[in-house]
């Protein structure tokens, strides 16, 4: 805890930790358990009224696969994140059961998820299309009441919305996902329903997973990039810990282990970031 005092001292607003990897498990169940056993008594520690969380105003989020870990240490982590959600002034997160490669896969079965629900929804959309005669004008149709047709908010957890367009023909909105339906209603019509300039086809692209759609299913979409990864122990790998987050990040591997790291590896640590700053951040603006 001295260590994230120093941090928090120097205005360091966001500080993440690895302290219990997905590869962890597969070490012999008595020690695991210890681990768990002590991960327990921390969390236990950060809700006491006089431990740095409430000195600092820190948010604590658990970062990783919740899942796996044993129920006790789970409803511990949930219960710090829940009493200290609204605290502001920095944030600690603390990755547990976590892998880079495990939170790479989340984020990408996330993210066709959520695109394979916007890809059935545009797909029924053309769908409807493709049954209308010629000579309807379906993407021509426009929609007089815009206000009538958001009225219904509970569809939101459907993600579809089914009404008649002034020509009578059936349309479907997909009113999530971001969708590029309000451009749909910008047409201009006559109040008879007649075909006018303007009308925008109904038609959808098929959705494209996007590098944003992959970001935002991270689990350490929470928090900025890092700026700097301290490796303890002089090791120059990462050991699968932030691999996407850390492609333009100040890597420093101070030679001691991590119970010796204290302010005088933190404070080399800042200045050797300051010496690379200018040039990591023209690195970053160049992607």
């Amino acid at each position: 805890m001295s260590l994230l005092r120093c941090c928090y001292e120097l205005g360091i607003k966001h500080v993440t930790i690895y302290a219990f990897s997905i590869e962890n498990f597969k070490r012999r169940p008595d020690e695991v358990q210890s681990l768990m056993d002590l991960m327990l008594e921390k969390m236990e520690a950060l809700l006491m009224e006089e431990s740095i969380v409430n000195q600092y105003g820190i948010r604590v989020c658990f970062i990783g696969n919740l899942r796996l870990l044993s129920e006790p240490v789970r409803a511990a982590a949930e219960k710090v994140m829940k009493v200290t959600s609204n605290n502001s002034k920095a944030m600690l997160l603390v990755c547990v059961a976590y892998t880079a490669s495990n939170e790479i896969v989340h984020a990408v079965e996330g993210s066709c998820k959520e695109k394979g629900k916007e890809f059935r929804l545009c797909k029924l959309n053309n769908d409807v299309m493709d049954e209308v005669e010629e000579g309807e004008k379906i993407n021509g149709m426009v929609v007089h009441d815009i206000q009538d047709f958001y009225e219904d908010t509970s569809v939101e957890s459907q993600g579809l919305k089914q009404g008649k367009g002034c020509n009578g023909a059936p349309y479907h909105a997909c009113e999530s996902f971001e969708s590029s339906w309000d451009q749909v209603l910008t047409s201009k019509a006559s109040k008879s329903g007649e075909f006018s300039e303007g009308c925008r086809n109904l038609r959808q692209e098929d959705p494209v997973i996007k590098l944003v759609d992959i970001e935002k299913h991270m689990y350490m979409a929470v928090a900025p990039d890092p700026d700097m990864l301290i490796r303890s122990s002089g090791e120059s790998r990462l050991s699968n810990f932030l691999l996407w987050q850390t492609s333009n990040c100040q890597l420093y591997s101070p030679a001691a282990l991590w119970p010796e790291i204290g302010l005088s590896q933190l404070v080399w640590a800042i200045l050797k970031f300051q010496q690379s700053h200018s040039y990591l951040e023209k690195k970053k603006k160049q992607l």
